[in-house]
């Protein structure tokens, strides 16, 4: 993990140019961030250009590090188009299940790369279930489908507690993105890898209910 692909490279330098004019110029970042009255009336370009704004440097730096230790593992698997059509699926997802959680809240505002680097994560996750991560906090290594079961039950419980000023449902709406496309870039998993599949779908299936019976 870690090799610069130019594709990375692009997708960083995208996210690092727009998210730094948005910095500099609060008008540019007042326009294209994501915000539900403004995407209600229209502004559908949002959606989009919402994913390569950040809040600060640091929010900027932590999506674009962890996009740089994924990208590589799902580009080497399945090539640079694959590798796109996961990262933009998953930020338009993963904006699209925000606004469908926040569409009467015209003050709901967000920003971030997060839910296309869930997707490339979630997609990582199910190309390689045996990998191992390692967490800043925790000195033994995590099974990969251990961290993407516990990632996406904690963006349940924080989409359904409103922990913090953090957009869960993008990032678990990224999440699915990643899941469903490399399935369907990838059907064999079905075969090779059934039981990491049914897994990894846990979360979404109780997120399913939770919202059917609505408790979120």
């Amino acid at each position: 993990m870690g090799d610069f692909d130019l594709v990375t490279i692009l997708v960083i330098a995208a996210n690092i140019i727009f998210s730094f004019k948005g910095f500099k110029d609060h008008s540019f970042f007042e326009k294209y961030k994501f915000n539900s009255a403004a995407v209600k009336r229209g502004e559908k370009i949002r959606i989009l250009t919402s994913g390569f704004l950040h809040v600060d440097t640091a929010h900027l730096f932590l999506n674009m590090l962890t996009l740089f230790f994924f990208a590589d593992i799902v580009i080497a698997s399945l090539g640079s188009i694959s590798f796109l059509l996961i990262y933009f699926a998953s930020l338009l997802i993963g904006n699209l299940l925000s606004y469908y959680f926040h569409k009467d809240e015209l003050q709901y505002n967000a920003v971030g790369a997060s839910g296309a680097v869930s997707g490339i994560i979630y997609a990582g996750i199910l190309l390689y279930p045996e990998m191992s991560l390692y967490m800043f906090f925790i000195p033994i290594p995590i099974p990969g489908y251990v961290f993407g079961i516990g990632y996406m039950l904690y963006s349940i419980y924080g989409m359904k507690n409103r922990i913090g000023n953090i957009g869960h449902d993008a990032h678990f709406g990224g999440a699915v993105g990643g899941y469903i496309l490399t399935l369907i870039l990838v059907p064999q998993l079905f075969t090779t890898s059934l039981l990491m599949v049914i897994l990894l779908a846990i979360p979404i299936v109780l997120l399913f209910f939770l919202q059917k019976t609505g408790k979120i």
